[in-house]
Formats: structure tokens, sequence, C-alpha cells
């Protein structure tokens, strides 16, 4: 099941808030004295409704999977509590070096196994057999997870938890359960069992999970869609400006997506009083690519620098050899084949460059050249995560750049850019923080305002709209990807 479906929308999620507020605290209102600050405490029923309709949400495509995640929280909540109750460093290092390689491990049996033994197949010649493990959806982020946790419980910045229950809420709540981002305990240990419901959190966190949605249907799932007609065409006729146009839909398709469902998450987690941090900040506005990663993602950037990234040495003793090797890492994390380590070190590459002189000259250069830059190492990166079939990367960067026998122009190039002029314009506009600038410049713009009357109206018909809409491009659209399912 994913957020962008029918049957989440108008089944799954109201169902799932139905039966949460009716079992346990209503929502304050903010008519209510103190409706901002009185503590509606979630319960021990509520918890209990979330980690079910987890349990459901996980297991609508394969329910065996939701046995390796309680298997997986239950190794992880043991270590927690072997990491605190260690009385010595020795015996704490050896319980974070236990939770380390058995995370590992599970990631090295269902997702790189089949790339392990293929690998190996092809450097000793050898035949054997593929173990042809199917990959559990969400393994990566849970794992990270769990981690996270364990380190931080090792490093004295939160507390073990000692109720199993609380910890599987944790590891398994539906909102990032599969699609990010990767939200760390300590963020969230509080609100686990003293979680505020307010009318105002609700109608923010549907007001986000209304934009996310319309963001991954009316322009991810479009430019997905032209991507997909393009770069996974018979390259061979595939002329130079639709191998870019396709490469920039691409550009597009990724953003909205991924950028979506974050949205869709973290409203979602305020439906529910949670409040989940953000994890993309108009990435494409950037002006370095050390800006871009800054921007990109950001629950996985930090979650490298903290727990691999830093542990190495940082910035202070091997600092290329750890950049290299962070970057490697993020790379293999996206997907178990050579062009996402290719992807992960030609970032890394850049950035190294960037440390190194190209910063300086592009401190020096105007905005609109080092955006320029920006665009176009991100664009040509965005070649390397899309092709996992290397020959065909080849072929199409020879395209691309015009080397190869085919035409410069296609037939129907200039047809699709007029056809979806206002579309792409559209989208170009998402991509920067177009309504930040209008707060800023026009009164009007300021929506906190308003009146509340005015709030409440506004928000209603929006997503009422964006909804509704959404709804309507569902039914008739027959693309509707979910990325994350190499993840």
């Amino acid at each position: 099941m994913v957020f962008s479906s029918l049957v989440f929308l108008y089944l799954f999620l109201p169902v799932s808030l139905i039966i949460y507020y009716l079992i346990g605290s209503r929502i304050r209102s903010p008519s209510e004295t103190g409706a901002t600050s009185t503590r509606g405490h979630a319960t021990k029923a509520q918890n209990l409704i979330l980690i079910a309709a987890s349990f459901f949400f996980y297991g609508w495509g394969e329910p065996v999977w939701v046995a390796l995640l309680v298997l997986s929280s239950w190794v992880g909540w043991l270590v927690g509590i072997w990491v605190e109750q260690a009385k010595t460093t020795t015996g704490k290092k050896i319980a974070v070096f236990f939770a380390v390689l058995s995370n590992l491990c599970l990631l090295a049996t269902f997702k790189y196994s089949d790339f392990i033994v293929e690998n190996i197949n092809y450097a000793f010649v050898t035949g054997l057999n593929n173990p042809g493990f199917a990959l559990p959806i969400g393994i990566s982020f849970y794992t990270f997870q769990i981690l996270s946790y364990v380190v931080d419980v090792y490093r004295g910045e939160v507390r073990a938890q000692r109720r199993f229950l609380d910890f599987l809420l944790y590891v398994s709540l539906f909102h990032q359960l599969v699609a990010g981002p990767i939200v760390r305990y300590v963020h969230i240990a509080n609100e686990i069992n003293n979680r505020i419901h307010t009318w105002s959190d609700f109608s923010q966190g549907l007001h986000r999970v209304c934009v996310g949605l319309f963001k991954k249907v009316f322009i991810a799932n479009v430019a997905g869609e032209w991507a997909q007609r393009t770069l996974g065409s018979d390259l061979s006729t595939l002329s130079t400006a639709d191998a870019w146009l396709g490469l920039a839909m691409f550009t597009i398709q990724i953003y909205f997506d991924f950028s979506a469902y974050s949205d869709m998450a973290i409203g979602l987690g305020m439906m529910f009083g949670f409040h989940y941090r953000e994890n993309f900040n108009y990435p494409y506005i950037a002006k370095s690519v050390t800006d871009f990663w800054r921007r990109w993602h950001i629950s996985l950037g930090t979650f490298f620098r903290d727990y691999v990234y830093i542990p190495l040495g940082g910035n202070k003793s091997w600092a290329l050899r750890n950049l290299f090797i962070v970057w490697a890492l993020t790379g293999f994390w996206h997907g178990a084949s050579w062009n996402f380590m290719l992807w992960g070190l030609y970032f890394g590459v850049w950035i190294a460059l960037e440390r190194l002189f190209i910063e300086r000259l592009l401190n020096a250069l105007p905005i609109a050249i080092s955006h320029l830059y920006l665009m176009m190492i991100v664009t040509l990166g965005w070649a390397l995560f899309y092709f996992t079939d290397l020959s065909r990367l080849m072929a199409f960067f020879q395209i691309l750049f015009g080397t190869s026998q085919t035409p410069t122009i296609g037939i129907s190039t200039l047809d699709d850019l007029a056809s979806h002029a206002v579309w792409i314009l559209i989208a170009i506009l998402w991509c920067m923080p177009v309504g930040d600038w209008l707060q800023k410049h026009f009164r009007w713009c300021r929506f906190n305002q308003w009146s509340a009357s005015a709030q409440t109206l506004t928000l209603l018909m929006t997503d009422s709209f964006l909804l509704l809409s959404s709804t309507a491009l569902l039914v008739g659209q027959s693309y509707n990807p979910f990325l994350y399912f190499r993840f």
C-alpha cells in the first residue's frame, strides 16, 4: 500500500483516524483553554491501534515481512537495553558492534545477496546460484532507524526504551516506514506517550498531505511517465534534444516524488500527534553541490554525517578518505547495483573538488552561473542514478553529448514542449520558495495575519481542490510508480 493510492486515501487512512480518535484522547480545539499546551496524552490503546494499523499497512503487499520487522525491532530493543546496562565501555561497544553487524547482515541477505553472488561469479568464473530473496520494502529505512537508536543510547543522548511495544511503535509507524524520512528516536521519544493532539496540528498535517499528494500525481507522475517514454525507450531512436528533455523530466520526477512522500509522511505524523523534521529544503535552488546535499534528503545526509563521517574522523583527520567512504555507502544504500556506487562517488568527487578550490571560485562568480553549474552537475548525476545497465548508460551519454549518429531534434520534441509549457512552468516554480518570497514582499500573502475564519475557509477550499483533483488524476492515470521499492 502506498500513500498515493485510492485504497490508502479513502479507506485505510479514514478508518485508522476514526478508530484512533474514538478510543483515545480527542483533538483539543483552539477555543479550549490552553489548547496548544494542554496535554492530550496518547493512550496505550491508541499506540496499539497505530501499531496494528502500521502492520496492516506494511503487510498489505507481503504479510510475511511483518515478522522480519518485528524480529529486527525486538533485537534492536534488547541491544539498546544491553548497551545501557553494560558496566564497561568495552561491553557497550560489543553491544553496539552486535547491533551494527546484525543489521548489516540483514541488509546483506535481503538487499545485496544477489549482487554479491553475481559479482563473485563474474570475478572468479563460478556458477553460484543467486539466492533470489525478495527485497522487504523499507528495510533500509527501519534498519537505519534501529542503528541510530542503539548508537544514541551508547552516546547517552537518550535512555533505552524499556517497553517493547513503545519501541515497536517507533520503528513501525506507517507514516515513515516505507519511504522515510529516517526518524531518529531521540526526536520523537517524548511523543510516543506524550503526544499533543490539536486541531491546528491536524489541519496543518492534512494540508501537508494534500499538497504532497498533488505534487506526486500532478508533477512527479507526469514527469515520470515522460522520462520513462524517453529514457526507457530504444536509445537508438532517441534524439539529443529528447535525451536532455527526458533527463530533465527525471530530474523533476525524482525531486517531486521523494519530497512529496516526505510531505505526506510529515503531514500524517502531525495528524496523529508526531512531529518529524523536514527532509527537503528546495535543493534545486542550491548554488553548489555541497549546498545541494544539505538540502536534499536531509535525514539521510545527517545519518551518514553523524554515524559514519564524524566517527571516522570528520574534517579533523583523513577528511577526503572519510568523504569518499560516506559517498560510496550513500550510493550503495540506494540500490544493489554499480551505477549507484558510481552515482555516490560522482557526488563525492565534486564535493571534494569544491572543498579544494571550486567553492572559492563559485563565491566569486554571479549567482546565476553558480546555480547553472549546480543544475548541470546534478542533472547529469541523475543519469547515473537512472540507468542500472552501464552499457545503456554509456550509450545514453553518447546521445546526450551528440557523439552518436542520432538526430539533434526529434519529430515531436517541440510539440511536447509546447503542449506541456504551462505544466513545465508550474513544476519549475514549485522547485523554488515562491510562497516564502510572496509572503516576504506582500502583506496580503501572510497567511498568519488573516482572521481565523479566513484561514480555515482558505485551507478547506485549497485542500478540497488538491484532494479532488488528485483523486481525478489517480483514477485516470495508469502510471503511478513507487520509487522506494528499490530501497
